[in-house]
């Protein structure tokens, strides 16, 4: 099993003397900035530890800039080198300094759509074994003890094998990482308070495409020329489906910021961006979540991940030293 590569410096400290520990799961490289940018430079701002693992480097990415066209898979296959270092940047601007690749950088290759060959490509994280790959999330989880964990629904929010494995691999660590019978090479067992899934209500989703479609008809406004439409969307779901909601008024700057670093695969003219379809559609600087494992505190949207979860360290936990 390849080692996962030593985390640099980490926001607030080291894991156990923080309170508050966030762990994302994302498939490719700009995933975690378009669903979870205002999420993670908010708590990141707060002095939580904020640790991202994504699963590939997303190699069969297309890409946007037609001066990078090279590094596409079918020419150089350079994309996904290059899409480390736009991640890299989009750390810095969201202020998360602890970030890894699963398995480390290259481990698991981008499988492209669903359907086409590199699906089984070796090597392609679709057709990675889930328990395995899911060992290597549970030194990450062991390791920093997070709260709280965010990733995909079993869709993986718009059926994207890479998405879709990155939900197993995900739920198949939380359930894995408190048992202390498996594998207790790679740590103390640890269980995971609450785990979400990312989403997007239609109703807010349906508004922002009503004036996009407005600005869209005054001409030169945007340098978009169509809009996606919301089935285009990953995640979306009836509104009452939503349990929480993440106001990052403060931080859609940041979340701007850190899209724009993913330029390969990203254009951003705020209040809107387009992936490489060129399709606009709305950016969200409140995020969205389901709390599908943990407790929810009465019946109205949590405005905060953490909500329910005593604020101590583990270290105050386990000491008994927690007020």
């Amino acid at each position: 099993m390849t080692d996962l590569p030593s985390p640099g410096p980490r926001q607030g400290g080291p894991p156990s003397r923080v309170a508050r520990r966030l762990l994302l799961v994302h498939a490719h490289p700009d995933d975690e900035s378009i669903n979870n940018g205002a999420t993670m430079a908010k708590y990141a701002a707060e002095g939580a530890r904020v640790t991202l693992v994504t699963c590939t480097l997303g190699e069969e990415g297309e890409v946007i800039p037609p001066r990078l066209a090279h590094l596409a898979p079918d020419r150089d296959d350079m994309l996904g080198p290059h899409r480390v270092d736009e991640l890299a940047e989009a750390m810095k601007e969201l202020g998360v300094t602890d970030h890894r690749f699963l398995g480390g950088p290259g481990r698991y290759r981008d499988s492209g759509m669903m359907g086409v060959e590199q699906n089984e490509r070796p090597g392609a994280f679709w057709s990675a074994d889930v328990d395995e790959a899911a060992a290597h999330l549970v030194r990450v989880i062991r390791e920093v003890r997070p709260q709280v964990l965010v990733t995909y629904d079993p869709n993986g929010g718009y059926g994207h094998p890479d998405h879709i494995q990155a939900h197993r691999v995900a739920m198949r660590a939380a359930g894995l990482a408190p048992d202390p019978d498996f594998r207790p090479d790679l740590g103390e067992p640890w269980d995971i308070d609450k785990v979400y899934w990312n989403r997007v209500p239609r109703g807010v989703l349906l508004e922002g495409f009503g004036r996009l479609r407005r600005d869209l008809a005054e001409p030169g406004r945007l340098p978009f020329r169509q809009a996606a439409s919301v089935t285009d969307v990953p995640g979306v779901v009836d509104d009452h489906i939503v349990t929480t909601e993440i106001d990052g008024t403060d931080f859609a700057a940041a979340k701007a910021a850190a899209m724009r670093a993913h330029a390969t695969q990203i254009e951003v003219s705020e209040p809107y961006f387009a992936l490489s379809n060129a399709l606009a559609q709305p950016f969200l600087s409140t995020e969205y979540y389901e709390l599908v494992r943990g407790r929810r505190e009465g019946g109205s949207r949590e405005s905060d991940l953490f909500e329910g979860i005593p604020d101590f360290s583990f270290e105050e936990r386990q000491n008994g030293t927690a007020l």
